[in-house]
């Protein structure tokens, strides 16, 4: 007879109480220690100088994957997919709707014991038309399962930034984990200041609204990064010094393109508490040879340089190949192959899928416990879990700022005086 699993020492009781509502009406009789994305937050910082992994994911691999690495590591982890990836225009299978039914039973499946937060990621507002459906949409994803999710309105002015997370702010669940964010992701382009960070904050908190991550655009970008200019830790560090009252934690996005080093120092040197991670993910999962950067290896011929024996059979990844050119996609499109290849993937032979899932695992477990210094936080987020005795924590900082002082006028003419810098157009939301 096999040996009954010894679970966590407060792991019923945080079963009991620290799953938001949405999840226990969703999953009654489920195992799974789905929690706000404030849980993982409060956790990393307790540690210190600690992140945890938000794994994109973008097919069922690699949210396998992940889940088993953060097992591993005693590390709570947060799955996400964004707007891009699992919006209404989606390049996945996996979307905003079906995640957390997912992960809720994969943790079950995989015998899962950490907590998971279910974030959706990049929830872009563009214009008035974006707000007025986000509407609907947010409460729409929380419906369905999402624990934590990220404002995303980087793309318009500071002013009007400001103004669309304080009008979708009553949309979302006052127990959710928060991310708001300055600075479209551009690399060099367009760095976010100081300025313009607290400028956010402080009429975030004029609301009463308490994020508990910020994301800026600090060098990186989103998907396969051809430079190696990367994070600016220095950049990071000034602006999270600077915010440091308001208590509100980082979120780094775009990790690939930046070595472990220098995601140690943002680990080491900034109040990061959260990292994405997308494209390397996907490329492991898939057999693409990767770099430490977590960028693909290209061959002679700069094309991706699949690895024999590894990730996907060698016929599918020749379909593959080929479905992109047809389309005429370059290096960068490739992540629009999730969505037509998620069921032909699924449907290969076991030991393809169970070695595609252990490749991730093993990336994700390394970075977790040698770059993110995230092993052994579990225990952490079920003792903050306890302590509160609820699924909502709430806020890690009250108001501070005078709501006379940021009323929409003068949101707008604070503003005007910032004279930030949001480098060239384009398309930069994922």
């Amino acid at each position: 007879m096999a040996k009954r699993k010894t679970l966590p020492a407060g792991f019923k009781k945080a079963l009991e109480i620290g799953r938001p509502p949405n999840i226990k009406k969703l999953f009654p009789n489920s195992n799974a220690l789905i929690v706000s994305g404030k849980v993982i937050d409060r956790a990393m910082i307790a540690k210190g100088k600690a992140i945890t992994m938000a794994a994109n994911g973008r097919n069922q691999f690699v949210i396998q994957g992940p889940l088993l690495a953060a097992q591993r590591a005693n590390a709570p982890v947060i799955i996400e997919i964004a707007k891009s990836e699992g919006g209404r225009k989606a390049y996945c299978a996996v979307n905003y709707w079906n995640i957390a039914m997912l992960v809720d039973t994969l943790c079950n499946q995989l015998g899962i014991t950490i907590p998971v937060a279910v974030h959706a990621d990049h929830y872009g507002i563009r214009d008035e038309k974006d707000l007025e459906a986000a509407k609907v949409e947010i409460p729409s994803f929380f419906d369905a399962g999402m624990t934590s999710v990220a404002i995303d309105a980087s793309h318009l002015p500071d002013d009007k930034n400001l103004l669309a997370n304080i009008a979708i702010h009553p949309y979302i669940p006052k127990w959710a984990g928060l991310e708001t964010e300055v600075g479209e992701i551009k690399g060099e382009e367009g760095l976010s200041t100081v300025e313009e960070a607290l400028f956010l904050i402080q009429g975030l908190n004029a609301q009463s609204i308490f994020p508990d991550w910020i994301a800026l655009n600090n060098g990186t970008t989103h998907g396969i990064e051809e430079k190696d200019s990367g994070i600016q830790v220095q950049l990071t560090a000034d602006i999270h010094k600077a915010l440091e009252k308001y208590k509100v934690s980082g979120a780094q996005h775009g990790t690939s393109g930046n070595s472990s080093e220098r995601l140690r120092e943002i680990a080491a040197k900034t109040h990061t508490t959260k990292a994405n991670v997308a494209t390397a993910l996907q490329m492991i999962s898939w057999g693409v040879q990767v770099n430490d950067y977590g960028n693909a290896i290209l061959d002679g011929d700069g094309n991706f340089s699949k690895v024999k024996g590894e990730g996907v059979l060698e016929e599918m990844w020749g379909e593959m190949v080929a479905y992109a050119q047809s389309k005429g996609w370059k290096k960068g499109d490739y992540k629009n192959l999730n969505l037509p290849f998620e069921n032909k993937l699924l449907a290969q032979p076991k030991e393809i899928r169970d070695r595609m899932v252990k490749e991730v695992e093993d990336f994700a477990y390394k970075m977790m416990t040698e770059v993110f210094n995230s092993q052994d936080t579990a225990p952490l987020a079920i003792e903050a879990i306890l302590k509160k005795g609820s699924y909502n924590l709430g806020p890690k900082v009250r108001r501070m700022e005078d709501p006379a002082e940021w009323t929409e006028s003068k949101i707008t003419d604070r503003a005007a005086h910032l004279g930030s810098d949001k480098g060239v157009a384009g398309k930069f939301d994922d």
